[in-house]
């Protein structure tokens, strides 16, 4: 895949590697097996042997008596370091590196990587911002889905489809968009969204409708192509939802969340599951209509609210570069 090289993708948060258990993480049309040892080193490498081609993210890891991990091939136990390289059996001697390891940027619990790419935006460092001051909650609607990532990354940035894709979740009546601020590559988007009051029954069977108020008063901002955090302020808590994008392959996408709260209530600290359980169904909902849409069809529609779709496309056409009008209003 050639768009978006240079672009910087989060592959995982730490709580997502078990230790010494492989991992398959696909990226720009690649695999990759990903493994974290004993001591929180977490590496990658292609995840086909060089063998015969064996999944290594289907074998297993050998713990070494410094405290690193190889990963072993499951076709013929071979076992392969960091950098790739093995010791063949009748041999005592360490190959040279028999594969290109993924180079991997590490900020605390955060995994990133280029994808092997030469870098061609920064790392923000919000998120080391987040973790620093806020509590984490946990991961959640981690999906791989069946759709390009311009059109994942289309939904993410269409304001409107609360009312048709989540109408049952959050009965959003109107969506209002107060302010978009366009940065290039990163974006801000204020709305109003007031929505109907939930029944005492829909409250009961899904706790974290609490800490939604009856008017919506979102904060988005966008980091393009690969990141997009809800700020979120109400009485109960202060939540950052951070969603994260991957293009698996030309028409295969990755998706996760990772949750982070301040508490204001005692409360808070109650709905913390809800609240994961929430947009676990939020990025279901969102995964089942990606699936089931024809991506090339004629636009022939424009809606209002349509601002962020817009910067999305721009910003896919010409990215790392800007080349059209500030979109801001």
């Amino acid at each position: 895949m050639k768009q978006l090289q240079g672009a910087p993708w989060l592959l995982a948060h730490r709580s997502m590697l078990q230790p010494n258990q492989p991992m398959k993480f696909s990226l720009l049309g690649n695999n990759y097996v990903v493994w974290q040892n004993s001591y929180g080193g977490i590496n990658a490498l292609p995840n086909a042997c060089p063998h015969m081609g064996a999944m290594l993210s289907e074998g297993w890891c050998v713990t070494k008596p410094d405290g690193s991990s190889v990963i072993a091939c499951p076709f013929h136990a071979l076992e392969f370091d960091a950098e790739g390289c093995t010791v063949l059996p009748s041999s005592h001697k360490l190959t040279k590196s028999l594969m290109q390891p993924l180079e991997l940027v590490i900020q605390g619990d955060f995994v990133w990587t280029y994808g092997g790419h030469e870098p061609k935006i920064s790392i923000p460092n919000i998120m080391n911002e987040i973790a620093a001051d806020y509590e984490f909650i946990g991961v959640t609607g981690e999906r791989s889905i069946r759709t390009d990532i311009l059109s994942l990354l289309l939904n993410m940035h269409d304001y409107n489809h609360q009312n048709g894709t989540h109408r049952e979740l959050f009965e959003i009546t109107e969506v209002q968009v107060k302010q978009f601020i366009d940065e290039g590559l990163h974006c801000h988007a204020y709305l109003t969204q007031p929505r109907k009051q939930p029944t005492f029954r829909k409250m009961f069977k899904n706790p974290g409708q609490l800490a939604m108020p009856k008017v919506l008063e979102a904060h988005l901002e966008n980091f393009f192509p690969f990141m997009g955090l809800m700020h979120g302020e109400n009485k109960l808590l202060s939540l950052k939802e951070c969603h994260f994008y991957l293009p698996e392959t030309e028409h295969q996408s990755r998706m996760f969340v990772l949750m982070y709260m301040k508490a204001h209530s005692p409360i808070a600290h109650l709905i913390k599951g809800n609240l994961l359980k929430l947009i676990d169904v939020v990025v279901d909902q969102d995964a089942i209509v990606l699936s089931k849409i024809y991506a090339n069809t004629p636009k022939r529609i424009k809606l209002n609210n349509e601002v962020g779709m817009d910067w999305v496309r721009r910003n896919f056409k010409s990215f790392p570069a800007i080349t059209e009008p500030n979109l801001s209003q």
